[in-house]
């Protein structure tokens, strides 16, 4: 029975793993029979998860949304409240979280009804999630399509309106999504340019699932977090800052994480470098520290935090 028991959490792991698997292919990953895997099925069919299996020699088995939550011991309000928190963490708002939050919500909403995506797509619509930082605004259906496709293995088209040039159509084999900043990246080998590419999602429109399965790639170097940072390094920002601030390096490393570099320059003192497209995020970080600093470069930043500090003492005479 242990075994037994055993065998049924890893074809449940499997099944959520892909939108399709074929029979034969399934078995092998079990190390069982056919005959036994139909059996298995039929118990997971018997404990409410909606498998469908189709016969003959591409015939197969997919976990499909069903009528009702598989049981999770959720109600249907307690199933779109979990949806819709996922959702804002993996827009931003709890740091840390994004990427778990993105792998979550691609299950959660794999096995949901399409009455309860219908309620969770409508309150999204008429919400504003607030991202820490002023990130762009993410499309929850778009983040969660991607998401689907690439924990599903299943090629993906969509269209991407890029930094410079024309937008325009794309086919690619999804890799991997990552929050980088305060902007999310798709990582995915591009079918029709035979490399590798990232692409930021908040610029990605119509993602569509194709139903094409492929084996996934070996991303350069490995380390998916690594090879993006490497890209984004290449590419020039507007903006490149450095201000010199009277507190301890920790004080602003804290503060800033992983959107900008601080090198201590003398007892009390440190620089703080960042490179940005918006002046908006330096800004804001300066005043959440609250201690004197002097800006060395840009000298747009420079009008930016007078601009803003010129605002803020106006409304106090309101």
């Amino acid at each position: 029975m242990a075994n037994t028991s055993a065998r049924m959490l890893r074809l449940l792991s499997l099944l959520q793993t892909h939108r399709y698997w074929p029979g034969s292919e399934l078995a092998d990953r079990l190390e069982v029979s056919p005959r036994t895997l139909r059996r298995d099925v039929d118990r997971l069919r018997e404990l409410g998860y909606p498998v469908d299996a189709s016969r003959g020699v591409a015939g197969g088995y997919q976990l499909q949304a069903g009528a009702a939550v598989p049981p999770l011991l959720l109600d249907d309000e307690e199933a779109v409240a979990i949806a819709v928190g996922l959702r804002s963490a993996a827009a931003g708002a709890v740091a840390g979280f994004e990427e778990t939050s993105v792998r979550a919500l691609a299950k959660v909403i794999q096995l949901l009804p399409p009455r309860l995506r219908r309620r969770i797509d409508a309150l999204q619509a008429v919400t504003s999630p607030g991202v820490l930082g002023g990130g762009p605004t993410l499309d929850a259906g778009v983040l969660t399509t991607i998401a689907m496709a690439t924990r599903g293995e299943e090629r993906l088209r969509f269209d991407y309106a890029p930094r410079e040039g024309t937008a325009g159509g794309r086919y690619v084999e999804p890799h991997r999504l990552v929050p980088l900043g305060r902007k999310w990246y798709l990582l995915a080998w591009d079918l029709d340019r035979g490399d590798w590419r990232s692409f930021r999602v908040d610029r990605i429109t119509g993602p569509a699932l194709t139903g094409a399965r492929f084996r996934p790639r070996e991303i350069p170097g490995g380390d998916p977090v690594v090879w993006l940072r490497s890209r984004i390094r290449a590419i020039p920002n507007r903006y490149d800052v450095a201000v010199l601030l009277e507190t301890a390096p920790d004080q602003v490393q804290a503060v800033v994480g992983h959107w900008g570099t601080v090198e201590p320059v003398r007892e009390g003192v440190c620089r703080l470098r960042m490179n940005v497209d918006d002046l908006g995020w330096p800004t804001m970080v300066l005043g959440l520290l609250g201690v004197p600093f002097t800006v060395e470069s840009p000298a747009e930043l420079r009008e930016n935090v007078q601009a803003v500090g010129r605002n803020l003492l106006r409304g106090t005479t309101l």
